[in-house]
């Protein structure tokens, strides 16, 4: 048996350089062994051969070596050895990564995915309670990973703590910040750590007061937070009373009188509809009367959910009028269209194609946030043609007040508004197409689509043809004045 002592549970580079000695001398997995901190009382345990002089090199896929950094920090005895036997494989089987359903390859995959949801229970459960010493204000927690995540985990606590002197310790090591370098030290014990400080009382009230018993869902909280975390949460020992409390603190909200309408929206509501004057034929002068009227806008239930109606923005002559789909989270709460980070890869493309957004009216083919909640998020939906159809209404007074010359339709939603009929995006994308009011439409990918590309290559390429898409449109305008 040949056996590499690596310096430690998680040294991942010793394991590297003994691995690849390995596998160049030809041992065999069943010959290979890897042990930490000493070699072990094998009788007949030999250190690795060295490789023959002629050995060749190799080369091992990227998704390999980023899998066994992964690996290497789980808990497992076996997981040197687990490794080690994927290497030799690959030897013969150059595509063997690719196929999650091997065994080697899906435990492996286990793993790491065993050891991220360590680290990310790390970054959540972390608790830090307040000392002084001699030194000063400190910030100390305990914490027992699941898994040896600690390394890899600390860079997160420098980003989200920089300002604060603090301390992590676990059986593993520890990890010190001190507002300018990260220290990583020995293992530690719980007694080592404060067991609560005054601030914890102020941190229960808080989580108390957090706590909907409306939406409560044992199992999955239970998923999300595993009882095996709760001994070091201050938070937790209020968990079981919480929940006995949540059918009767329920039943207290049902029971509750609803709140006092929006004195705010319904004067506005009460001003623009006197005598139904918009159901009977409201047609704004103005942009800013525009924009006060949407508020009362019934025309279809998507006002019931949203925050507000969102209409466009621009100069009240504009040229060049961009129309998306709907407003956003951001654009539901801020009251303005495109601010949200569509609307920051919507700038950054106007700029790259010369077009200065002050003077484009940018507006949405929706004017009300269609969403349905998940959690605390409200995620976005895609409006339906019957919604459409409705807002359409909208679209055509700012088109009517603001009378552009060239309209660039955002994706299919916006398409349907302008063009009023269904069209394929990358069939027509980019064409010049000839308005009943004698303007000009585009129709380009919308700016969120680009945020949905994960490949770096490919959402680089389609943001350089929304630029292209944009100068084409600038360029149209030109011929069109």
């Amino acid at each position: 048996m040949r056996v590499a002592v690596l310096a430690g549970e998680t040294d991942f580079e010793g394991w590297r350089q003994a691995a690849r000695a390995f596998r160049q001398a030809g041992t065999a997995p069943g010959q290979a062994a890897f042990r930490v901190g000493g070699a072990g009382d094998g009788l007949f345990d030999e250190g690795p051969t060295p490789p023959p002089p002629d050995a060749a090199p190799f080369i091992v896929p990227k998704a390999f070596v980023d899998l066994a950094g992964d690996v290497v920090l789980h808990r497992s005895e076996d997981r040197f050895d687990l490794l080690y036997r994927l290497l030799w494989r690959l030897a013969s089987e150059p595509d063997l990564m690719k196929i999650v359903s091997d065994i080697d390859v899906a435990d492996a995959l286990e793993r790491a995915r065993n050891v991220s949801r360590a680290s990310h229970k790390m970054k959540a459960f972390v608790r830090f309670r307040r000392v002084e010493d001699a030194a000063g204000e400190r910030w100390i927690a305990w914490f027992e990973p699941a898994h040896r995540v600690l390394e890899r985990t600390a860079p997160f606590f420098v980003r989200r703590f920089t300002t604060l002197n603090w301390s992590i310790l676990t059986r593993d090591g520890s990890a010190s910040w001190d507002g300018e370098e990260l220290t990583l030290g020995p293992p530690a014990t719980r007694d080592m750590a404060p067991t609560e400080d005054e601030i914890e009382e102020f941190w229960k009230t808080y989580y108390a007061s957090t706590f909907n018993p409306a939406r409560l869902k044992t199992k999955a909280m239970q998923g999300e937070m595993p009882r095996r975390y709760w001994k070091n949460l201050p938070e937790a020992a209020l968990i079981p009373e919480l929940v006995a409390q949540a059918a009767v603190r329920t039943e207290t909200m049902v029971a509750a009188p609803a709140p006092e309408p929006n004195a705010r929206l319904a004067k506005t509501l009460s001003r623009i509809n006197r005598d139904r004057s918009f159901d009977e034929g409201f047609v704004p002068s103005r942009l800013e009367e525009l924009d006060q009227a949407v508020q009362a806008c019934r025309r279809c239930p998507l006002w019931r959910d949203a925050t507000q109606g969102v209409c466009g923005k621009g100069p009240g002559r504009a040229s060049l009028m961009i129309v998306g789909e709907q407003p956003g989270d951001h654009e539901d709460l801020a009251g303005r269209p495109f601010v949200g980070p569509a609307g920051q890869v919507l700038d950054a493309a106007l700029e790259d194609a010369g077009i200065d957004r002050d003077d484009v009216f940018v507006t949405n083919a929706v004017k009300h946030f269609k969403h349905e909640p998940r959690g605390k998020r409200r995620l976005h939906k895609t409006p339906s043609t019957t919604e459409v159809s409705a807002c359409r209404w909208w679209l055509q007074a700012e088109r009517r007040l603001v009378r552009p010359k060239v309209i660039v339709a955002l994706g299919g939603t916006a398409a349907l508004a302008v063009l009023e009929r269904k069209v394929e995006v990358t069939k027509e994308r980019g064409a010049g197409i000839d308005l009943a009011d004698g303007a000009k439409a585009m129709i380009t990918a919308h700016p969120a689509y680009l945020l949905r590309i994960p490949d770096a290559a490919a959402r680089a390429s389609e943001r350089d043809r929304l630029v292209a898409d944009l100068r084409a449109a600038s360029a149209m305008l030109k011929l069109n004045s």
